[in-house]
């Protein structure tokens, strides 16, 4: 039997959906050549971090108390209103399987957007509706609340990745009142921290269909540990710690993820978050003078998006140069559109130093 008959054998064991399955293109998975990584919204640097090793023959706690009681006390809400998980990527793929029938039910998306909320619905034989962002890259409230029948769960991503804007929360108070035993409306603040004034996290208190996603992979500096949190109404707690596997969150996982949320630990990433806010600023004053560039968009995560004459032309001079940025310009309505991530200084001006060179 060739390889080709078993890989054909084997793909048909495989469920319908898995095999007509595009998969995510993460950062990762799309690599590069280089030696400046800006594609992936990774901070700079990590911290440092200590590891005691004498409990790693035993298995972790599904949710482990410090951890939880220390992202609650961070984001001011009670440790019933929070689960651990991985990255908060897993909270978004357990939030579908958990209110969404396969084959039955839809999410509401609103593209451009993050990917993962179209994949993790795909793999779960679940549909997608998308509205995509209005002219002013908000949520059309109107026509999300029009299909609240047709819907378990509506996406918001407020920093919204890649465009940086940020939700409205009028309509989305709007929204969340017509939403009421209808639907839940999840709101990613993954970049949350970028601007902290903008959470939406205080109306979890009034709105009991109010899910928040948030992370430690970006401001935290801690995209490799794949911890996440999601905030939410007990009962919505309740239902998805019935889905979650035994043991999401390896010990040293949050061994570390606790050291990350002491008091020390915030003010290291408050820190990191000034840096980079000012970075970013400085950087986006520059792009808005340059000739090649038509629009810079929202900064309000640890990214730009711009918008270039040439998107292509400047990726692949960049990527000749070893900077590995991020194309969009395949995304509805970000035609030349590049996100670069804030790293450091000496990472910006080399981007800069390109932009300027005659091409």
């Amino acid at each position: 039997m060739s390889q080709t008959d078993v890989d054909s054998g084997i793909s048909q064991l495989a469920r319908r959906q898995v095999r007509a399955l595009t998969p995510y293109q993460s950062a990762r998975r799309i690599g590069g050549q280089g030696h400046i990584w800006l594609n992936a919204n990774e901070a700079a640097d990590s911290g440092e971090y200590a590891l005691d090793c004498s409990r790693l023959n035993r298995y972790p706690e599904c949710q482990p108390p410090q951890v939880v009681n220390a992202y609650a006390a961070y984001a001011s809400v009670a440790p019933e209103q929070l689960l651990v998980t991985r990255g908060g990527d897993e909270g978004i793929e357990l939030l579908i399987r958990t209110f969404c029938e396969p084959g039955q039910d839809s999410i509401l998306l609103c593209s451009p957007t993050y990917g993962m909320y179209a994949i993790s619905a795909q793999t779960n034989d679940v549909a997608i509706i998308d509205v995509p962002l209005s002219a002013e890259r908000q949520p059309d409230f109107d026509a999300i609340i029009a299909k609240l029948n047709q819907v378990k769960i509506v996406f918001l991503c407020s920093p919204n990745n890649p465009t940086g804007d940020l939700v409205d929360q009028a309509g989305l108070c709007r929204l969340l009142t017509a939403a009421k035993n209808r639907a839940l409306v999840v709101v990613d603040e993954a970049y949350i921290e970028f601007c902290p004034e903008f959470s939406q996290a205080s109306l979890l208190a009034d709105y009991p269909e109010l899910v928040i996603i948030r992370t430690l992979s970006k401001a935290f500096g801690l995209a490799g540990l794949r911890c996440g949190f999601t905030l939410a109404h007990p009962h919505v707690i309740e239902l998805l710690l019935k889905v979650i596997p035994p043991y999401p969150i390896p010990e040293p996982v949050a061994q570390i993820a606790a050291q990350a949320l002491t008091e020390s630990g915030l003010a290291t990433m408050r820190n990191r978050v000034a840096e980079v806010n000012s970075l970013k600023l400085e950087l986006a004053g520059q792009l808005s003078k340059h000739s090649d560039v038509k629009e810079v968009f929202a900064p309000n995560g640890n990214y730009l998006l711009v918008r270039f004459s040439n998107g292509a032309a400047l990726f692949s001079r960049m990527a000749k140069a070893g900077i590995i940025l991020r194309d969009f310009a395949s995304r509805p309505g970000l035609a030349d559109c590049i996100r670069i991530t804030i790293g450091t200084q000496t990472e910006m001006d080399a981007v800069l130093n390109v932009l300027q060179q005659e091409q």
